[in-house]
């Protein structure tokens, strides 16, 4: 079974995401459990928590199936000393949050070396981060988002990945989240089912079909290989619908959150109705 959703809006508090979620019909969500553009927020209150729980039980949102989201300024690649504390504390503050609501997973962008470190240290340092967030914290899986290889980003290549995993000590509390604009714009063709399953097959054998947690749909406003991130609508990118057939077809997509971060948020429920559509 597929389970669509959307990042949806958490404004006047978390417990709101839920009812966002239902709201257009979503299987899943993501969200954000605190402001993405701030360094620090104040702490979740017990009647939050409480609610969001109630919610996600009311509405039937299992656990399994939202993706939150960490804040766009945390680099647990980051060279230099002072700027990674920040940034691992940050992430720390996330995954509690997360172990706070009763959530699996959180979702986050690996860093960017800043070229001013050799990429092959940086993701020794973004392991490095991710151990000593996971040894601080139970139950909530660290989630590693493709990237599209914009600027100094790493983790657009698989074997970024893969070596990422490979000096996680917590294997079982590990995994990545496949963007497809991502994946396209890094370089990786997943146009047609043809080339879909080659990328497939590439990212079981170095990365392992295992750690495939969660996906992110969204088509691409930047052409293939461009290695510039900016989505598009569902079908009105360079990629067009294909990929998504593949998707929603496919079993190995199954029993994962899968989340649109498309820029219009006024049609997520027809792009949600459309992907169920796709299903043969």
């Amino acid at each position: 079974m597929k389970h669509i959703g959307a990042h949806v809006s958490a404004s006047g508090g978390v417990e709101n995401a839920p009812q966002n979620g239902e709201s257009i019909g979503a299987k899943a969500f993501a969200l954000f459990t605190r402001n993405q553009r701030q360094w620090v927020s104040k702490p979740l209150a017990d009647h939050n928590i409480t609610r969001f729980k109630e919610n996600c039980k009311r509405l039937g949102f299992d656990p399994e199936y939202i993706l939150p989201h960490d804040s766009y300024l945390i680099n647990l690649g980051h060279p230099e000393q002072e700027a990674l504390e920040k940034s691992r504390s940050a992430f720390l503050d996330e995954m509690q949050r997360c172990e706070q609501l009763g959530l699996c997973y959180l979702n986050f962008h690996p860093g960017s070396h800043l070229n001013k470190m050799d990429p092959d240290h940086c993701l020794e340092r973004i392991a490095e981060s991710i151990n000593w967030v996971l040894d601080q914290t139970a139950g909530v899986m660290a989630v590693i988002e493709n990237t599209a290889g914009q600027g100094t980003n790493m983790g657009y290549q698989f074997e970024h990945l893969a070596r990422i995993i490979e000096n996680v000590q917590d294997k079982s509390r590990i995994g990545v989240c496949l963007d497809t604009c991502h994946t396209y714009s890094a370089g990786y063709d997943i146009k047609t089912a043809e080339a879909f399953e080659n990328t497939l097959q590439k990212f079981d054998a170095l990365v392992g079909i295992s750690f495939l947690k969660a996906m992110h749909l969204n088509d691409s406003k930047k052409a293939f290989g461009s290695r510039v991130d900016r989505h598009e609508s569902l079908g009105k990118g360079s990629l067009g619908l294909e990929p998504f057939k593949f998707i929603m077809n496919d079993p190995r997509f199954d029993q994962i959150p899968m989340v649109l971060e498309t820029p219009d948020p006024s049609i997520w429920a027809d792009e949600i109705k459309l992907l169920y559509g796709l299903i043969k």
